[in-house]
């Protein structure tokens, strides 16, 4: 089990699609008053029209996306400072990129839910590109980290705030 370092480069808020990495990933920065990005951020255009139309996104099409959050990770570690980011990271080897092997100072928190549950979310949820018609796909390909990556793995049956203090109270 990798070592707990004095300092915390990144924390990636991980799960699928409407797991609430965004909202309890922005409460985690505030709390910790630190960077906040969005892994939509990091998206290429073409991934964005690809998933509004319905059509779930290839490895190709994710490469380019974990290496811009690998990258921003990198840039936070350089500076000394802290980031949280969000990232679906639905497979153990995107998570490898992005963790650089689960680097010590590289903290996953797996935010888990069951399948209705995220469902409604997503059906109730306004303006964003991920149509939950691509939800199952998700599920699909989704590898929940091992012991051996550390996670903090967190139910999301709680409020935005009641996950994200309990993610704190883990660090």
């Amino acid at each position: 089990m990798p070592q707990h370092p004095t300092h915390i480069a990144a924390i990636v808020v991980m799960g699928v699609s409407g797991a609430g990495k965004s909202t309890v990933g922005r409460l985690i920065a505030a709390r910790l008053r630190c960077d906040f990005r969005d892994a939509d951020s990091f998206h290429p255009k073409a991934n964005i029209e690809k998933m509004s139309r319905g059509e779930p996104l290839t490895d190709d099409d994710r490469w380019p996306w974990l290496q811009a959050i690998a990258d921003w990770i990198a840039e936070r570690r350089s500076a000394g400072e802290t980031g949280v980011v969000t990232c679906s990271a639905l497979k153990r080897r995107y998570r490898d990129l992005i963790t650089e092997k689960q680097c010590a100072d590289v903290r996953l928190v797996y935010l888990k839910g069951d399948f209705d549950l995220i469902e409604a979310r997503l059906k109730a949820r306004k303006g964003h590109f991920m149509p939950p018609e691509l939800l199952q796909s998700q599920f699909a390909a989704l590898e929940e980290p091992g012991a051996d990556e550390n996670p903090i793995t967190v139910s999301i049956d709680a409020s935005p705030e009641e996950i994200a203090e309990r993610v704190i109270g883990s660090l």
